[in-house]
Formats: C-alpha cells, sequence, structure tokens
C-alpha cells in the first residue's frame, strides 16, 4: 500500500483528475491496476480514509477536476468510509452468479487416466453395468410383466475379434431410451444406477433386496482406457426403436443416431462395441478376456458366455485312393456357431501293400485310419463358479468348501480349517476364511504384508486382493480367503478400500474369527494337525506377540516351546502352567541356538535339582516375543540367564555368611577382570560349575546378544553398553573358586593365579553362550594348560617301554662244526 501526503493528493487532483476519473457506468477495474493511497483527512478527523486512483492510460476523462470530491472518490471503487452516512444509505451492488465450465475433453482425461490405476478394470466396469441393467429389468419386470414379452434369457456376452482389435459386450438388460442415452451417458459422473436406488428408496418398495453395483457414474467411461471409439447400441423394451451412441477418446462431443440396419436390431438391451487403441489390442483375445472374467467377475449373479475356440479330434475310415496327406476344410454354420473342420490323414502303410491270408489264400486290403481335427467357435460359460459365501453355512458341505479353496486360490491341498460366517449389525458382510495347508514360496511371506490372500468383493465383483494390512494384520497375512460387503468405502474407480471407521470394524471381526479357526485346530483330536500349523506358521503367532498387544489373551495359548521336561514334542503354555510346583510363581525359560545347548547350559543346574521346568527358546524371534509378552495367567515370565534369580530358596544368613568370606575374593576377581563385567558376586544357581556369566537385568542375554551382532545395521554403540552389564557369578563351593580363595589369601599379585582368572573368565563366557572377543587368545591359553598338564605324562612310559622293548633276549643261531681242510 503507497502512503502520500495530503499535499500531494491535492495536487493529483488538482492537475490530472480528469484523468484518474471513470464515469460512473465504469467505476470498477482491475486490482492489478489500481494503487491505494491512505491519509488521514483532516485534523479532527481519525479516520483513515482510502483513495483508488488507475493509471492514466487506462483511465477515462471526466469532464472537470471539480467534479471530484473526497466523499464521493469511493463510491467509483465501491469502496465506502465507514463513518459516511451517504455510504451507509447506498444500496449494496449486484451479485452476479456463474456456473462453473470444464473444458469436456479436459475433464473426459483427468476421469479416465486418474481415476483408474489398472487398465483390466474396464471388463469389471463394463460387465457391472450389464449386471445392473439385467437387476433393473428384473426388478421392473416384477410390476411390469410386459418388459419381457421378448422372452430373451438373462445373459452378458462377450466376443472379441483379436485381428481388428475389437470387443462386442452384450446384455438383454433394461436397455435405454434416447434421453436416457443424453441423461446417463451425456452427463459425466451421473450414475442410472444411483438414480434408480435413490427412486426405489423412496418408493414403498424401499425394502426389497437389490444387487445393484454403479455408485458413481464414471464406470462407463472406463471403456476409454483401451479404447479409442465406443459405440453403444441399445434397445429398451418401453421403446420400439433402437438407438446408437457413439463417442471417441478426447472429443467434446458425442453422437446419437437411431438404428436402421435389420441385421444389428436387438430385441432387448445393450451392445458396447470398443475399437481398441493400437497398444491395447492384446485385450481382444480371448484368452485373456476369460481370465479376467474370472478374475473379477466370477461371482457375477448372471451367466457370462465369451466366444471361445474349441477342437476335437476323431477317427474316420479312408479310402486308399486318397493321397496320403489329405486337408480339406468345411465351414459350417449353425446359429451363432462357427464350425471349422480341418481334417488330416495319416496313412500306416502303402495302399497297395496287402496281407495275405496262407491259410485261405485270400488277399486282404487293410482299412486305412485318418485323424479329424475339427475346431469350431462357441459360447462358452465362464463364471460357473457360484458365490458360496452367500449360502447357508449349515447347507454347505466340507467337500464343497474344500473344492471352493482349489478353485478360487489355485492350490491342491485341502486347507487345515475354514471358517464361514456372517456379520450384522453396524457393518455387514460375508466371509469364508482358510487356513492353507503349508506355507506359501517358502516362508519367505513373513515380512511381506502385501499378499494377495484376501480378495475383497463388493456386490458379488471382486475389488481386489492388494492389501497393506487394512483387513489383516501382518502376522496373519497367510489366512485367506474371501470378504464381500453391499457397503464399503471405496474410492471412485473401486480399487482403493478408504480407511474408516468400518474398516477397523471389519478388521477386528476377521480377525477374531481367525483366532477362532486357530484355535480349533489346536484343540482338535488330531495332534499332528496343529503341529503342523506350527510348523509353517508358527513364527507369525510369534510376530504377533511383537506387534499385536490387544491380542496377546487370544495369541498366547496358541504358542508352542520345547522344555526341560520335553524336549522331543512342544507343549503349550496351558500345559506348562498346569505342570508348575504349587510354589512355583514364575514361567522359567532359557533362550539359546539348539534344545542341546540350551539343556547343558550351566544356568540350569540348580533348577533341575529342584524338578523345576524351563522353556527352551531355540527359534530367534522366541525371545522377542516373550519379552513383549511378559505374563501368562498371572505368571511373569522370567529368564534364568539374568541376575537376581529367585527361585524360593533363599538363605539370608548363609547368603550373608558366604558374602563375609568370600567378599575381597570377588574384589579381587573383579579388579582383575576390570571392565568386562559389571560385578562379582555369590551365585545361588550353580552347584556343579565354578562359574557363569549372566546378563544384567535389564541387558541382553547372550542369545540376544548373538542376534544383534548379525544384524547387518546393529548399533555397535549400545552393544558395548550392553556388554557392560554382565555379571560374574562364582561358586564358591567349587574347588576352583576354593583354590584362588587361597591364592588371594596368600598372594594376591601371583601370576599364576591371574592367569587362572582370565581362563576362568573365558571359560564362562563360552559356558554361558557368549562369544570370546579373542577366540586365537583363548586358544592360546587351553594350548598352554594342556602343555602344563601333559608335560612328562607320558615320554618317561614311552621310553621304558621302547626300552624293554630293545632289551628282550635275542634267538641264538645255532652253528655246525665243520672239519678243518674240508669245503662247504
Amino acid at each position: 500500500m503507497h502512503k502520500l501526503s495530503r499535499r500531494s493528493v491535492s495536487a493529483i487532483l488538482r492537475t490530472g483528475g480528469a484523468r484518474y476519473h471513470r464515469n460512473a457506468a465504469s467505476a470498477v477495474a482491475p486490482a492489478t491496476h489500481a494503487a491505494v493511497l491512505s491519509h488521514s483527512v483532516g485534523e479532527s478527523d481519525g479516520k483513515v480514509r482510502q483513495y483508488s486512483f488507475l493509471a492514466a492510460g487506462q483511465m477515462d476523462a471526466i469532464k472537470s477536476s471539480s467534479q471530484l470530491n473526497l466523499k464521493h472518490t469511493f463510491s467509483l471503487t465501491h469502496r465506502y468510509e465507514s463513518t459516511s452516512t451517504a455510504s451507509a444509505a447506498s444500496a449494496a451492488p449486484p451479485v452476479e452468479k456463474y456456473e462453473y465450465q470444464a473444458e469436456v475433453s479436459r475433464l473426459m482425461d483427468l476421469i479416465v487416466n486418474s481415476l483408474y490405476s489398472n487398465k483390466e478394470v474396464f471388463l469389471r466396469e463394463l460387465i457391472s453395468n450389464a449386471s445392473d441393467a439385467l437387476d433393473k429389468l428384473r426388478f421392473m419386470s416384477v410390476t411390469d410383466p410386459e418388459l419381457l414379452k421378448d422372452a430373451v434369457d438373462f445373459d452378458i456376452r462377450i466376443q472379441t475379434d483379436k485381428d481388428n482389435g475389437i470387443i462386442k459386450i452384450t446384455d438383454t438388460g433394461i436397455g435405454m431410451t434416447r434421453q436416457e442415452l443424453v441423461d446417463c451417458l451425456g452427463t459425466i459422473a451421473q450414475s442410472g444406477t444411483a438414480k434408480f436406488l435413490k427412486a426405489l428408496k423412496d418408493s414403498k418398495d424401499a425394502g426389497g433386496d437389490n444387487n445393484l453395483i454403479g455408485q458413481f457414474g464414471v464406470g462407463f467411461y472406463s471403456a476409454f482406457l483401451v479404447a479409442d471409439r465406443v459405440v453403444v447400441s441399445t434397445r429398451s423394451p418401453k421403446s420400439d426403436k433402437q438407438y446408437v451412441w457413439e463417442g471417441e477418446a478426447n472429443a467434446s462431443s458425442y453422437t446419437i443416431r437411431e438404428e436402421t440396419d435389420p441385421e444389428k436390431l436387438l430385441p432387448r438391451g445393450t451392445c458396447l462395441t470398443l475399437y481398441l487403441k493400437r497398444d491395447d489390442k492384446g485385450f481382444a483375445h480371448p484368452e485373456r478376456i476369460q481370465r479376467l472374467v474370472k478374475n473379477y467377475s466370477q461371482f457375477v449373479s448372471f451367466p457370462i458366455y465369451t466366444w471361445q475356440e474349441k477342437g476335437f479330434t476323431k477317427e474316420v475310415w479312408l479310402n486308399f485312393l486318397c493321397p496320403l496327406n489329405f486337408y480339406t476344410s468345411l465351414f459350417k454354420f449353425s446359429g451363432n456357431c462357427v464350425l471349422l473342420s480341418t481334417f488330416q490323414v495319416e496313412v500306416d502303410e502303402d495302399p497297395t501293400e496287402a496281407t495275405k491270408n496262407e491259410q485261405d489264400g485270400k488277399t486282404e486290403k487293410k482299412k486305412k485310419t485318418k485323424t479329424v481335427v475339427e475346431k469350431y467357435w462357441d459360447w462358452e460359460l465362464t463364471n460357473e463358479t457360484q458365490p458360496l459365501w452367500l449360502r447357508n453355512p449349515k447347507e454347505v458341505s466340507t467337500e464343497e468348501y474344500n473344492e471352493f479353496y482349489k478353485n478360487t486360490f489355485n492350490e491342491y491341498l485341502e486347507p487345515l480349517a475354514s471358517s464361514h460366517f456372517t456379520t450384522e449389525g453396524e457393518v455387514e458382510f460375508r466371509s469364508i476364511l482358510y487356513v492353507p495347508a503349508v506355507s506359501p514360496m517358502g516362508k519367505d511371506d513373513l515380512v511381506n504384508p502385501k499378499t494377495k490372500n484376501i480378495r475383497l468383493y463388493v456386490k458379488r465383483v471382486f475389488i481386489s486382493d492388494d492389501f497393506d494390512g487394512e483387513l489383516f494384520p501382518r502376522y496373519l497375512s497367510f489366512v485367506k480367503g474371501v470378504v464381500d460387503s453391499n457397503d464399503l468405502p471405496l474410492n471412485v474407480s473401486r480399487e482403493i478400500l478408504q480407511e474408516s471407521r468400518i474398516v477397523r470394524i471389519m478388521r477386528k471381526r476377521l480377525v477374531r474369527k481367525a483366532f477362532d479357526m486357530i484355535l480349533g485346530i489346536s484343540m482338535s483330536e488330531n495332534r499332528e494337525d496343529y503341529e503342523k500349523f506350527w510348523d509353517n506358521f508358527g513364527k507369525h503367532l510369534k510376530l504377533g506377540c511383537i506387534e499385536d498387544r490387544e491380542n496377546h489373551k487370544r495369541i498366547a495359548p496358541l504358542l508352542r516351546f520345547f522344555s526341560s521336561q520335553s524336549e522331543a514334542e512342544m507343549i503349550s503354555l496351558d500345559e506348562y502352567v498346569e505342570n508348575m510346583k504349587p510354589d512355583q510363581k514364575d514361567i522359567y525359560y532359557i533362550a539359546s541356538d539348539s534344545v542341546t545347548s540350551a539343556k547343558n547350559t550351566p544356568f540350569l543346574e540348580k533348577i533341575l535339582e529342584k524338578d523345576l521346568e524351563v522353556l527352551f527358546l531355540v527359534d530367534p524371534i522366541d525371545e522377542v516375543a516373550i519379552q513383549n509378552l511378559k505374563s501368562y495367567k498371572e505368571k511373569n515370565f522370567v529368564d534364568i540367564s539374568k541376575e537376581d534369580l529367585d527361585l524360593g530358596d533363599k538363605n539370608e544368613e548363609k547368603e550373608k555368611e558366604m558374602k563375609q568370606e568370600f567378599g575381597q575374593t570377588c574384589d579381587w576377581i573383579k579388579k582383575r577382570l576390570g571392565d568386562k563385567v559389571a560385578n562379582v558376586q555369590i551365585s545361588s544357581r550353580l552347584s556343579s560349575s565354578p562359574c557363569v556369566l549372566v546378563s544384567g537385568k535389564f541387558g541382553w542375554s547372550a542369545n540376544m546378544e548373538r542376534l544383534m551382532k548379525a544384524q547387518s545395521v546393529g548399533d555397535t554403540s549400545s552393544l558395548d553398553f550392553m556388554k557392560s552389564r554382565r555379571v560374574f557369578e562364582v561358586n564358591p563351593e567349587h574347588s576352583i573358586i576354593k583354590n584362588l580363595d587361597a591364592a588371594y589369601k596368600s598372594n594376591p599379585n601371583d601370576e599364576d593365579a591371574l592367569r587362572a582368572i582370565d581362563l576362568l573368565y573365558d571359560a564362562a563366557l563360552v559356558s554361558s553362550g557368549f562369544t570370546p572377543d579373542n577366540p586365537a587368545q583363548l586358544g592360546g591359553k587351553i594350548y598352554e594348560m594342556m602343555g602344563m598338564a601333559l608335560s612328562g605324562k607320558w615320554s618317561g612310559a614311552s621310553g621304558f617301554h621302547n626300552q624293554g622293548a630293545q632289551s628282550q633276549p635275542l634267538e641264538a643261531e645255532v652253528v655246525e662244526p665243520v672239519e678243518a681242510g674240508s669245503q662247504k
């Protein structure tokens, strides 16, 4: 805002006032060419007044500058002084109303190319429109039977021409009149189905069941995803005329004409002809159309036929006068079926050869055969599988569930369990869930939340199977099934399930049903079924302990572990609790890399003497899962490799005596080990081992430290910190510790005693499950100790043995006497 003094304003008005005014008819000027002036008018007037003027080249002249009045200046640009009585009394300027304008071709391009991410959905949308047309006709025929006077079956037929890139989709539904063509196809985002539903809702038949699919009024335009030109030929049973609508992609207009060709007249319904784009002519292959129908529209209520090539072979007799290789083609026309017969002659022997019958001397010619490959085109029903979830669960057999599972998910093994249920109330949907027999992809989908195991349908039309945890959490991604609802929060393309309260409610109920299904397997009389399930999907449930705290109570009873009393067969947490001692307060566990190393760990010595059971966590994810679970049936999980282990048999007086006797020895050992350990203390968990290395209460166990080292992006700083929390526990009743105590009291600086402490620490490091920092140094210490222990043990005996072998008496040689002078 530019501020000018009163003198400057007066100069402007005095010299060029005529140049800065418009006449009353053109008082309003573009704001971009105006400058607003602020000045205090009069010494006694404290109000700030604003003046507007336009550039001199853009203003109309006024007759005289004397016509300018400061108070009336504001009326030229519709700015009024708040303190002016004349301004308040003047009438407000008229308000003009405008409608939004759109460039139709650009809008069509946005609708087609922005709403849909996958071109394949065009067929789903068009088939859904055809299904709606059939549903409307069926509903309206209840009150108006004349609509079915043509007695044409309710079906949808799709015919393709792969050479020319043409797809025809024909239905025998309600069709459209000329005005309906203009209203439904000529008006973007106006849904005929939505209007019909609104009229149905307003009528007295609002309670009637319907299966109409359309919602947004843009599904038809998905045809332009793959087509340059679309021709719609339609005939309504209410009219005796058939009309043709024709439109092109990126065009701002369309045409409607009356069909005059008798060969193209329809008894009833609509025929869509798509002339595909050059790059999308692959959609015109019959096999691809059939695959898309089975994927997206398999469960549409009405039969869908596709035009497919078929063939069969047969053997016919061939006259020997025919040539060896004979081909002929015959065309047969039978209604809508075209037969193309190809005959191929196969002759086994030369026609002149004959077989002589030696008995009667007659000559018999061999009969020749030919293989006929007969090909023809005919309609084939594509959606044969019925939506099993719409039936009453009591009426469906186990064989039908298994067959549906195999056909829908292309499986060859029967599922371990299935659950068929209907949810009503705030959210209504039907679903069938399955637990597969084996884990797919070699168990590699554990960390992949995007699976195609849940197929979402809306009114039996396939919407999507690409979910990222919207319907099932990641740890239940192995569950397969179908979910069908009549009303879900979808985006306009019906490809994305929008986040909403309804989706969250659906997720909770689906997860609950999945757990009920898995619990049924665990309670089965055949124990092998759950063992098979656990081998394939046990890690998924352990992942659920980490990610889903809300369902801990449902997950915990399904977990299975080995234990110190069951090394060959896994047990449940319920079985562990049943086997607990009366005075046992906690659930004990030890994490290791195998059952063998777990059962031989020194941490178990006192526990096994008390006949307490310990769970063996041998899977890498087990320890993290148990730490997140924290407790089960008010029993806390306790790691026996951590410090401050309480087995319920503490003797404070004895502990006090031991600390007084060995306290200084522990300090001596701690001084030698330095920062390697956080503390050295008397152990209450050892009976036969001299020492053990335990983790701090909030530190990593040996198993967790090993796993963290294996992480490619592990934090080495936290690793060093958690290492420092190790506690060195010694067994005062062991002879080695007693000798070290004596060494401390006699000569604490003895080098042999100090080396013994180092070796004792390294040995405890290995036996407790930790990894030595310098394995070569540890090996050198062991070799040195072996050399000292074995020095001269066998060398003396060996020398004595060799000496004895040499001192054995030799056999004397007998020499016969020989006479002198004789030669022998």
